[in-house]
């Protein structure tokens, strides 16, 4: 009987000091949203700052955040759909045929923070989910990317190396990368067979010895060694008047393409 009176007496102390509150404030205190405005909240539950680009937003959670749905792609699009320096650049076209934003793109990491993580596999998921949710594309091609995906390890017959996975392996490379290529196409489009995703530069990579002969193979000349000014000027400069423009290793040398052989770093192009 005591434990039930203890319990009944701070129930009733309970019931006591919200009526008192409700009298002081005006407000039922289990009603926390209409004492604090929204604006406060949002401030209370942000993970972090956004980026600068977004900083016009610090308090309008509303324009990204969908209620029980989070960051919807329908939000960024709103934003997004007319930005033209991004549709319309070659290396980003891509991102009219992406409905996933946030599988790249994460916020709130503060004002001087990229919002963008580049995770090539993250792409290779979408691609592989655009192509599975299209129904003009047949089922058979949905088979083969999942196909693709999951090969890997000795029995991969992926063009690849260990550097780059199996899902990071059906991307087109060169839908994004062409205007960065310094092989100008003399290499083909299959940059994974080379290159990895964290990195372009490949720490295997051992240059032909110096006597080599062969630097036309990856080497493109200039546009000025096409022109007169190769014969008039650059030939005669490098003491080889007869040179041909194929002919790299008659000028140049391995250590920097400026420093020619017996006239030492020369760049006038």
């Amino acid at each position: 009987m005591k434990l039930r009176a203890a319990f009944l007496m701070a129930f009733a102390t309970l019931i006591a000091l919200g009526a008192l509150a409700y009298l002081v404030t005006g407000h039922a205190p289990w009603k926390v949203e209409s004492v604090t405005n929204t604006a406060n909240w949002q401030r209370m539950v942000n993970p972090g700052g956004l980026s600068g680009a977004h900083a016009f937003l610090d308090h309008n959670c509303a324009a990204c955040h969908t209620p029980t749905q989070g960051v919807t792609a329908a939000n960024c699009i709103v934003c997004h759909a007319t930005d033209l320096d991004v549709l319309q650049r070659q290396p980003t076209a891509f991102h009219s045929d992406v409905g996933d934003c946030t599988a790249c793109h994460q916020e709130h990491r503060g004002r001087d923070a990229r919002p963008t993580d580049m995770d090539h596999s993250a792409l290779a998921r979408i691609g592989l989910h655009q192509i599975e949710s299209n129904p003009n594309v047949a089922a058979e091609t949905a088979r083969i990317a999942a196909w693709l995906l999951a090969q890997g390890g000795e029995n991969s017959t992926i063009a690849t190396h260990p550097k780059l996975t199996a899902g990071e392996a059906v991307l087109d490379c060169v839908a994004c990368h062409s205007t960065k290529d310094r092989h100008v196409g003399l290499f083909g489009t299959n940059c994974a067979s080379c290159h990895g995703t964290q990195a372009w530069t490949i720490a295997e990579f051992r240059h032909p010895p110096a006597a080599s002969m062969d630097c036309a193979q990856c080497h493109q000349a200039p546009p000025s060694h096409y022109m007169g000014h190769f014969n008039m000027i650059s030939a005669k400069v490098a003491g080889k008047p007869h040179a041909k423009v194929s002919e790299c290793y008659a000028c140049h040398q391995t250590t920097s393409w400026p420093d020619i052989k017996k006239v030492g770093w020369y760049k006038h192009h």
